[in-house]
């Protein structure tokens, strides 16, 4: 069987999508392992993170409402936005902690268990969800529509609830 033209264009760019996927990953396992002392204090970009995070969930269900509504041109430049915000978060995060201590959570009683479910489900999706927004990215982009659907379908909840869960985690350190 022969790949359409739009098949082979897929293959190619979902290798780089595990490339750049498994590139992220070695980086964020590694951001504790290095410690970069660039002489300048960096605690600002916590909140940082937050506010991008949190503007990508904006984006990402402004896009969701806008292929809703079959408006796929503003869709596709939400999910390209989307798309800069979050490389823009994973470059000054990982650079935020090879620089920065590390924040304990401090607080006490139940409030204990909810930020753990939180950031546990938001560490483990975030790890496992950037190769799979890449192949939805890829599959749309080379025209395969129904094929991104399909797949888009469970990807956009699931990046929603990263982008949502991490401005929480954020905010419950507070005072930490």
């Amino acid at each position: 069987m022969e790949l359409s033209e739009a098949g082979i264009r897929e293959k190619k760019l979902n290798r780089v999508a595990w490339l750049i996927s498994l590139i992220v990953f070695v980086a964020i396992v590694g951001m504790r392992k290095i410690h970069l002392d660039l002489g300048v204090d960096l605690s600002f970009l916590a909140p940082f993170h937050a506010t991008v995070n949190a503007l990508t969930f904006f984006v990402l269900l402004f896009a969701f409402y806008q292929i809703r509504h079959k408006n796929i041109e503003a869709h596709r430049k939400a999910i390209y936005l989307a798309l800069v915000l979050s490389c823009i978060f994973l470059i000054s995060y990982v650079l935020y902690h090879m620089t920065t201590p590390e924040t304990k959570f401090c607080h006490e009683g139940d409030i204990r268990y909810i930020y753990f479910f939180l950031l546990i489900t938001h560490i483990v999706l975030a790890a496992v969800i950037l190769p799979f927004i890449l192949f939805a990215f890829t599959r749309a982009y080379t025209g395969q529509y129904e094929r991104h659907k399909r797949l888009a379908r469970y990807v956009m909840p699931l990046w929603m609830y990263v982008c949502a869960s991490g401005p929480i985690c954020y905010l419950m350190l507070r005072g930490c």
